[in-house]
């Protein structure tokens, strides 16, 4: 009996950590598709990953709607050469996903060189079954003293 109760109590655990990685595996390609959708200034993909009610953080403390968005990555206003993500975690809670990671990126913001370095979280809901962008907020990383 008390190996039939082992048993029992380690494949619970066995299929709850299983499901946990199944979602943050989904998560984590939301993540890239998110990335990919940016640089390639992608309207459909960007539309397809966000959620409607999209809050977009800026590290300079501007906030943008879903339209804005979309808009402003698509029409070249946000331009992003590259994307390089780093140091990232991924906590999924029920239909709800906390994403932290470090961002790097070459920009090309209205005709305007740059590069970022940033602190990123991202809040990802589970709709229909698909991970979408509810919110995003991102820090500037302080230079190195």
């Amino acid at each position: 009996m008390k190996q039939f109760f082992s048993l029992l109590v380690f494949s619970t655990i066995f299929q709850f950590a299983s499901a946990q990685s199944k979602d943050e595996t989904a998560v984590a390609a939301a993540v890239e598709s998110l990335r990919k959708a940016m640089i390639d200034a992608d309207k459909a993909g960007l539309e397809k990953i966000t959620a409607p009610k999209l809050s977009y953080g800026h590290s300079n403390g501007r906030i943008e709607d879903r339209a804005t968005f979309i808009s402003n990555i698509a029409g070249g206003q946000s331009d992003f050469l590259t994307m390089d993500l780093s140091a990232q975690t991924i906590a999924v809670t029920g239909q709800t996903a906390i994403v932290r990671h470090t961002l790097g990126a070459q920009t090309n913001d209205n005709g305007k060189a740059g590069t970022v370095n940033l602190y990123v979280m991202l809040v990802f809901g589970k709709e229909g079954g698909q991970w979408k962008l509810v919110a995003r907020q991102a820090v500037k990383i302080p230079p190195a003293q």
